[in-house]
């Protein structure tokens, strides 16, 4: 059981209560209590400025808050990766009394809402010591709510609203749980840099990692004069939309002018998008071993465009030893772009400020680059000492708690 989160109001006030239910990590093993850690750690940073005091017992997570804040501690479970959902119930003690009058309480809150008066009662028996099975209880509370409101219906295939009670310490009874982001949480996979564009794509891949608990630093390549204010902005802007549900993320805003040049001196048209391509992969494999992060993170899809085709990924991602994460690679773009709505990323996303890539685009850029002739171009580029100085003036800003 978590204390009293610092700042917060006494115990008695905090009178809204929330049954929480982890997703995935559930079905670990041994390491399920790390997992845990984790989880509370996250939730505690996500509730931060909320009066609240959360506790761990028998495979829940309970949040007390008070009721004046209990609608903003909702919106933000609901954006809170690595629980599968959460209800508001009604607590009671576990004697049969106690149960019928919670189980009326919930079901009158139904009613009141017109939410339908067919139902389905299902008792989830954690507590195996209760005299009566779960069978038992049910046939009991059901008896007895039928009794006490008989305009209610008992239909087990497609009810109009289940009534669910779970007996554990406490008996805690609720019909409606929202659904959470489900996922892991987020740091027990490790760290990644994400590869962060002003597209619709790099936004969702970070998400989609950040699901499998990868918390993320991002970075993101400007050259100015070429690209604009506003090009940068909106990158702030998606790495704030994305910290908004994995919590802190350091953005780091490269510097890329100077080496974009060089390449369109140095090297054939056709190659300039394949190694500024790499260049960044490079910088951002450095970033990674300051920032002691095991992968990188970016939102290339397969063949979505010339530089994202077989031949041209296998190029770019050899100049880094770090295993790149594509968890868009067999997506089609309109699942991302549904992706993308959801998280909240997309509006941002379409806004027309171009990136670097697109600036500095060739007209008929290498689509199929023959591997051994690539890479022996990019070290003809002698460009490494470039690409750790754009690193050392990078600037940084943080996004999140």
């Amino acid at each position: 059981m978590d204390a009293l989160s610092p700042g917060s109001s006494a115990p008695g006030d905090l009178t809204a209560l929330f049954l929480i239910k982890p997703g995935e990590l559930m079905l670990k093993g041994d390491n399920r209590p790390m997992f845990m850690r984790v989880l509370r750690r996250n939730m505690r940073a996500m509730m931060k400025g909320i009066p609240h005091r959360l506790e761990d017992r028998h495979c829940r997570l309970f949040l007390h808050t008070g009721e004046s804040h209990a609608e903003e501690a909702a919106c933000r479970l609901r954006r809170f990766i690595g629980i599968s959902g959460f209800a508001r119930p009604v607590m009671c003690d576990k004697d049969l009394g106690a149960m019928e009058e919670a189980a009326a309480r919930v079901a009158e809150n139904c009613i009141a809402a017109d939410k339908g008066l067919v139902y389905k009662l299902r008792i989830h028996r954690a507590d195996k010591n209760f005299p009566l099975d779960s069978y038992g209880v049910a046939c009991e509370i059901g008896s007895r709510l039928g009794k006490r409101l008989p305009q209610l219906k008992v239909r087990m295939k497609d009810p109009d609203w289940v009534l669910h009670m779970e007996m554990r310490d406490k008996v805690y009874a609720y019909a409606f749980a929202e659904e959470g982001e489900r996922g892991l949480p987020v740091g027990v996979a490790g760290k990644g840099i994400l590869l962060l564009s002003g597209g619709i794509d790099s936004p969702v891949a970070g998400y989609m990692m950040a699901k499998r608990g990868l918390k993320l630093d991002a970075v993101y390549f400007h050259s100015y004069p070429y690209t604009s204010p506003q090009a940068r902005e909106k990158a702030e802007t998606l790495a704030r939309l994305i910290a908004h549900r994995t919590g802190r993320m350091d953005l780091f805003i490269v510097p890329f002018t100077d080496i974009q040049v060089k390449i369109r001196e140095r090297a054939p048209a056709g190659e300039t998008t394949l190694h500024a391509r790499a260049c960044m992969m490079k910088i951002a494999s450095f970033l990674a071993r300051r920032k002691k992060a095991n992968s990188l993170v970016t939102g290339e899809s397969l063949a979505q465009v010339a530089s994202q085709t077989a031949e041209s990924l296998r190029y770019t991602a050899s100049v880094t030893s770090l295993p790149v994460l594509r968890p868009l690679i067999g997506m089609a773009k309109e699942e991302i772009i549904t992706l993308a709505r959801k998280i909240g990323t997309y509006e941002t996303s379409i806004l027309p400020y171009e990136d670097c890539c697109s600036v500095f685009a060739p007209r008929h850029p290498l689509i199929k680059p023959k591997y051994d002739a690539i890479r022996a171009a990019f070290t003809a580029l002698d460009i490494e000492d470039d690409l750790r100085a754009a690193l050392r003036n990078a600037e940084l800003i943080r996004f999140g708690e």
